[in-house]
């Protein structure tokens, strides 16, 4: 009896292992995206495609006032990633180009310089700062959630690209949020201790009210 119930129970967990195994979630755009990320789209209508992405070989406009850009391979652009934890981005930095202090609350990222210098670095938890100045082939990795920032160390256009475990990691600048947003002015300057007058300034720049 005992043996009858031990193969039973081998060929049951073989059962549900053999259920549960999807190779791949190729997103499908003509369903809604939720929390959980895109739908799958049908394994008849999945092609090759659907696994490679050439929109990073294109430098990004970087004629803005952060002189810098980034191009997501995520799972909105890059269907082939959804569900697998991973995407891409290219990052270009003209001369005295700025990624902003921002967060990625759903993924850690990994950046790998390509070109020029980039001086990259993130806070930690405990308000200690991690920073340093990245040369061609360096590579430095920002834990999922932290406040980080790249900035053009040279004067050549700098190129990155970077990675994340997440195929949507997410992200909120926080000079954006602050001055871009209808955040009232005083409670900024009641949050922050920032100058009321400066606030004002920033929210001109960046288009925000309030």
């Amino acid at each position: 009896m005992k043996m009858i119930l031990a193969v039973f129970s081998i060929f049951s967990l073989l059962s549900l292992c053999h259920a549960s195994v999807v190779d791949f979630c190729v997103a499908d755009y003509t369903a809604p995206n939720g929390p959980a990320g895109y739908s799958c789209k049908k394994p008849a209508k999945v092609t090759v495609d659907d696994f490679v992405y050439t929109g990073l070989g294109v430098s990004g406009n970087t004629s803005n006032i952060i002189k810098a850009a980034v191009s997501p391979a995520f799972d909105a652009q890059f269907p082939g990633v959804n569900g697998l934890g991973i995407s891409v981005a290219r990052l270009d930095l003209a001369p005295g180009g700025v990624i902003p202090l921002h967060t990625h609350p759903g993924a850690s990222e990994l950046l790998v310089v390509v070109q020029g210098k980039i001086c990259a670095g993130f806070v930690a938890s405990d308000n200690t700062v991690y920073l340093k100045t990245l040369q061609k082939g360096d590579i430095m990795v920002f834990p999922q959630g932290l406040l980080h920032f790249q900035i053009n160390a040279g004067g050549i256009p700098g190129l990155a690209f970077v990675t994340f475990s997440s195929a949507n990691p997410g992200l909120q600048i926080l000079d954006f949020a602050l001055f871009k947003s209808d955040f009232p002015t005083q409670l900024i300057a009641e949050t922050t201790f920032l100058d009321a007058a400066q606030i004002k300034k920033l929210k001109g720049v960046l288009g925000g009210s309030g």
